[in-house]
């Protein structure tokens, strides 16, 4: 089929790279002509683990390419995806559908009679029967679309699998629309034959399924987290309780790892909007809110930590940062936990320095107060303290008995709970975890 996909950031990239790799004819459409070039050479603008590889092989064969222009996505063909940013409004948590209602007004006008758009970005309850309103009435004279819903759950350094080989799909469709339906089966036909469930419902209750996920999986990481605090003050081992935890079918283990919690630009978002629209809906949003809570209160908690390990104070004190990514496998430091703590290191006065593998530049332009390190060991030297904060696998390569030779002090904080604490304690480190004694 011959589809196209408006908005290549990191969903809509991606997904236009999975619908080549299924073997249909892609069309990806972005207004930013950078992010363009870049693509059609082969590469993204941001690292996602296997998708310069797709990029480079499907931009080759012609199968997949890239375009600033509206007119030329239309007239590619009559399926298209929507994959633009929905950003949080600045004081409020609510979603920002501006993205999403200027790309439908710049594309209905160009729109073939019965074309098909199928939005994929994050949207509240509701944002689709708004933009049906804002379809119509920029169609052309006589003409008609359809729309439906089939929200993403894509992981970040994760998404091409999720992408290719998804453990559900859901969609959404308009009351009596059984032609979406089966064009939507055809473009997913491989997935689907592999047995990938569809979920086909309203376009309503599938909008609210990306979000009751998104806010279930953050309730997960924050009740972990919840109960590590708990296991702190009461002496016990928060990993041995997720681990029996786990072992109940019920709970399970997947996000039931205790740490600094989540951030990214999904689930803190996600999660906002969630709980502003339903509280906008009447509802009570107290349980998420508190989830929300949860998470921010584990960076306060690695800071204070960090005060304790250094004395009481880290005015003038050299910290290490391990860490700038939100998570391991990205570049993204949106909502960064690493980041938010050593930033606030930084305004109690202490000098930070940070590392990571790859997140480095974005970092540094953000938030170019702090000092960087080309390597591990680089940061650590002469620091009183060291601070592992994004669980990248090279951070638990590192030997402690070498580390602590160019350190002040060998103190350490690991905030993501992967280092070996006994192989770190017997190199003399004095090893301080979240959740653990």
């Amino acid at each position: 089929m011959k589809l196209t996909v408006i908005g290549c950031g990191y969903l809509g990239a991606t997904h236009a790279a999975a619908m080549a790799e299924l073997g249909h004819q892609v069309l990806g459409m972005d207004t930013d002509a950078d992010k363009v070039d870049a693509l059609n050479s082969g590469r993204a603008p941001f690292v996602e683990r296997g998708l310069d590889d797709l990029l480079a092989e499907h931009t080759v064969t012609g199968r997949l390419r890239f375009t600033a222009s509206y007119a030329e996505a239309a007239d590619f063909a009559d399926v298209h995806f929507l994959g633009v940013g929905t950003p949080q409004q600045d004081g409020t948590g609510a979603y920002d559908l501006g993205q999403l209602h200027t790309a439908v007004r710049r594309l209905a006008p160009r729109l073939g009679d019965g074309a098909l758009i199928i939005g994929r970005s994050t949207v509240p309850v509701g944002a689709a029967a708004e933009l049906r309103q804002t379809l119509d009435a920029y169609l052309r004279v006589g003409a008609s679309a359809r729309l439906a819903w089939s929200p993403e759950f894509l992981r970040e350094s994760f998404a091409v699998r999720d992408s290719l080989e998804p453990d559900r799909i859901v969609l959404g469709v308009e009351d009596g629309d059984t032609r979406s339906e089966t064009d939507f089966r055809r473009v997913y036909a491989d997935i689907l034959a592999a047995g990938t469930p569809l979920i086909v419902t309203d376009i309503a209750t599938a909008e609210l399924i990306k979000g009751a996920a998104n806010a279930f999986l953050a309730t997960k990481i924050s009740f972990i987290n919840a109960m590590a605090e708990l296991c702190e003050l009461a002496g016990a081992d928060v990993r041995q309780v997720a681990r029996a935890l786990s072992h109940d079918h019920r709970i399970g283990a997947d996000g039931m790892r205790p740490g600094l919690g989540y951030g990214g630009g999904c689930l803190p978002k996600d999660l906002a909007g969630f709980a502003h629209r339903a509280e906008e809906l009447g509802a009570d949003a107290g349980l998420l809110r508190q989830v929300a809570a949860i998470n921010l209160r584990r960076r306060e908690h690695t800071v204070g930590l960090a005060h304790e390990a250094l004395g009481g104070s880290v005015s003038g004190k050299r910290i290490a940062v391990w860490g700038a990514a939100f998570k391991a496998g990205t570049d993204d430091i949106r909502d960064s936990p690493a980041l938010a703590v050593a930033d606030a290191l930084r305004r109690a006065g202490a000098h930070v320095t940070v590392h990571d593998p790859v997140a480095t530049e974005n970092a540094r332009r953000s938030h170019p107060h702090l000092d960087y390190a080309e390597d591990p060991v680089q940061a650590a030297v002469g620091v009183g303290l060291l601070l592992h904060l994004t669980d990248w696998p090279e951070y638990s390569d590192v030997d402690p008995a070498d580390l602590a030779r160019y350190t002040a002090a060998p103190e350490v904080v690991d905030a993501r709970g992967t280092l070996d604490a006994d192989r770190w304690r017997a190199a003399g480190w004095t090893f301080r975890a979240l959740g653990r004694r």
